[in-house]
């Protein structure tokens, strides 16, 4: 990627670019916000790929700015930021996107720049944006053309949308309700590395447009199903009610047929380590952790592994038999509890080790530094885990995270 680069941008286009990276510092999400905008309104039908949700938080315009002042700033040297393009490229491959959107894409993020920055975009920053463009759009398609052939390649593996029936259905908690997802087809379901994703395809009564929302894999591959465990995004007084999550918990049943992207993702579990794993969620941010947790004690039975799950109470802790089970059966498998607010069957059961939130001297206490680090859940609890994850001097080579939806940040 950085010798394409270098072969393609004349030292001037790459000097121009760079010294836009102020610019797009200050001016970065009104470019993003004005560029979808303009987007949608010249190609609605690319609603249908979008997740309007995250259009409505500005996460996509914020996670957008991110990306294109990476752009800029590693535009001599985009090797630098190979690792978040193929994380991107991940959620693309998933969403099928293709290579016929980026000139769409390209044209439209052109006019939003000149439109935001007006006399200050001169047709030299407009010509080397351009051409930097054409670039980092061929970079992205070559790693996503590789994705797609992995994809199709590998056995039971597909293109675009697979029908796969609901063979159960199983409510977990007050909030997650687990969906097993069997082929229509009959055939053969790819292996998944434990922490990957799919994308659900739903076309919902009343809705104009086509919903795509990515889930994580709940359970461990090699079984002759897919799971994801879907938290029901309810209303508050800061947002609506996630109009796929409450679909699939009230209208998709047993028989239903839903249509799935092939799993994609690079958030993954690395097998072959031997250190201490320690798996921290909270929420419906445990459903990768657990595919994770049984991926686990399957290829490594021998690892020291602690899973430590935060929850506002019983209730609302999904998939609690699987992780009870896991640490019955495998004793390598230390779990830790921590409930904000328990109800007093929590008590009166014992079925949590702690009260209130995850402390960086309470993790210190359970947790070995030199681990390997794995967590998920809502942006504060991740951002107050990585503080405690550095404090504790765990390097940053063994921390490891995800966030769901575009990628935020864990810096305050």
């Amino acid at each position: 990627m950085a010798t394409q680069t270098a072969e393609r941008l004349d030292q001037q286009t790459i000097d121009t670019v760079k010294s836009t990276v102020p610019v797009l510092a200050e001016h970065g999400e009104a470019i993003t916000k004005r560029f979808y905008q303009l987007l949608f309104e010249n190609h609605p039908e690319l609603k249908n790929i979008f997740n309007m949700a995250n259009q409505k938080k500005g996460r996509q315009q914020q996670a957008l700015a991110n990306a294109v002042y990476a752009a800029a700033q590693y535009i001599d040297n985009l090797g630098a930021i190979l690792p978040a393009v193929k994380q991107i490229a991940h959620k693309h491959r998933s969403l099928n996107i293709k290579a016929e959107h980026y000139p769409i894409v390209g044209e439209h993020l052109l006019l939003a720049i000149k439109d935001v920055l007006g006399d200050a975009a001169t047709d030299d920053i407009i010509e080397a944006w351009g051409k930097a463009y054409g670039v980092i759009a061929d970079a992205f398609i070559s790693v996503e053309a590789d994705m797609y052939k992995e994809a199709s390649e590998q056995t039971g593996g597909w293109i675009d949308y697979r029908s796969f029936k609901v063979a159960g259905k199983v409510k977990e908690s007050e909030v997650i309700t687990s969906f097993y997802l069997k082929p229509v087809d009959g055939g053969k379901l790819p292996t998944f590395q434990p922490g990957q994703y799919i994308t659900v395809k739903l076309d919902i009564p009343g809705e104009k447009y086509t919903q795509l929302r990515q889930y994580s894999l709940s359970d461990s591959p090699g079984n002759d199903y897919f799971r994801i465990s879907v938290k029901r995004e309810d209303e508050t007084p800061d947002k609506p009610a996630g109009k796929v999550s409450s679909y699939l918990h009230q209208n998709i049943g047993e028989g239903d047929v839903i249509e799935v992207s092939a799993p994609a993702g690079d958030f993954v579990l690395e097998t072959d380590s031997k250190k201490p794993l320690i798996l921290i969620s909270g929420g419906v941010g445990l459903t990768p952790m657990m595919s994770m947790l049984k991926t686990a004690a399957a290829v490594t039975p021998d690892r020291e592994v602690h899973f430590i799950h935060a929850a506002i109470n019983g209730t609302m802790h999904g998939l609690k038999d699987d992780l009870k089970e896991m640490a019955q059966t495998n004793s390598n498998v230390h779990t830790h509890i921590i409930y904000d607010s328990p109800t007093e069957e929590d008590i009166k059961l014992q079925s949590f080790d702690k009260e209130g939130y995850i402390e960086g001297p309470w993790l210190t206490s359970i947790a070995p530094e030199e681990g390997d680090y794995y967590f998920c859940g809502p942006e504060g609890f991740m951002k107050a885990v990585n503080s405690f994850l550095k404090e504790m001097n765990v390097p940053e080579e063994n921390i490891h995270f995800e966030f769901f939806g575009p990628k935020g940040s864990l810096e305050d």
